[in-house]
């Protein structure tokens, strides 16, 4: 059957093994330091290892493919422990693949394993209201640096809440027409200047590419704010360490699947606060 399933670039890969470990499934092993795909059975296509690969070796393909097969997956987790269990079973209903969900809560079940299927749930979003942090905002920002003479610091230049991709909605107003800053979450602690070099006059959207779930989730947001909120430019700042180059692949998958092609800038700020690289890609 033809279905969509990871394909690895060998040439690319550089034996990182963060995709394997990133992949719920078990889909992937190391063999001769390159990541490779042990068997088609346990690769979902849904690509949550594509934003773990720091060098794009990772890309979906429509091919010629066995099945995916929920069963011989979870009987190959089942010996795991509850928390691999459940990070397979999130995955799926990140992902809304229901009929998978189902089949694998229905094995937990009639294999009596314990697993507390409660642990899944998002508890915030039980609130009839929604959390209230996550309620969005929009504010002035400075033109330019403003000091307190009390203390000196200077004043933010953010100018609208919240920044974190999963909870922001990419159609709100001040995304329109905007130049965007999509930041992995260490730039601002590294980057002493990040609000007067990086954040005046644009807008936020902050993520880790390497500890955040639902990657797709991002992928089809930022395509969203190229499309839909027709935004202007997108600058992508990351950390030099190898697991943080997921978010620019992140970005380029968005830009891949967006109608409309905009500018993009890398910059790839170092441990010690520098900046390696700053570039238009």
């Amino acid at each position: 059957m033809k279905r969509n399933i990871i394909s690895i670039d060998e040439e690319k890969c550089n034996g990182c093994a963060l995709c394997v470990k990133g992949c719920h499934e078990g889909a992937l092993q190391m063999i001769d330091n390159k990541a490779r795909i042990v068997s088609e059975l346990y690769c979902d296509g849904l690509g949550a290892c594509i934003g773990d690969c720091p060098v794009g070796a990772i890309t979906i393909i429509e091919r010629e493919a066995e099945p995916y097969d929920e069963i011989a997956v979870m009987e190959r987790l089942s010996k795991k422990g509850e928390e691999t269990i459940l990070a397979n079973l999130k995955h799926l209903k990140d992902h809304n693949e229901t009929e998978y969900l189902n089949q694998g809560i229905d094995y937990i079940k009639r294999n009596n394993i314990d697993v507390d299927l409660s642990k899944m749930e998002d508890k915030s979003k039980k609130m009839p209201c929604g959390c209230p942090g996550s309620m969005a905002r929009s504010f002035v920002a400075p033109a330019k640096p403003v000091f307190n003479k009390e203390n000196s610091n200077q004043q933010s230049a953010l100018s609208h809440w919240p920044v974190q991709l999963h909870l922001l909605n990419p159609s709100a107003s001040y995304f329109k027409g905007a130049d965007v800053v999509l930041a992995a979450d260490c730039t601002a602690y590294a980057f002493a200047d990040f609000h007067d070099r990086f954040l005046r006059g644009k807008k936020l959207a902050i993520a880790c590419p390497k500890l955040d779930i639902d990657k797709e989730e991002y992928i089809e947001k930022i395509t969203e704010m190229i499309d839909s909120a027709r935004i202007n430019t997108l600058t992508v700042v990351i950390m030099e360490v190898p697991c943080c180059g997921g978010l620019m692949q992140i970005a380029n998958l968005a830009l891949s699947r967006a109608t409309r092609k905009i500018p993009v800038k890398k910059i790839v700020v170092g441990v010690q606060g520098d900046i390696v690289s700053d570039e238009w890609v």
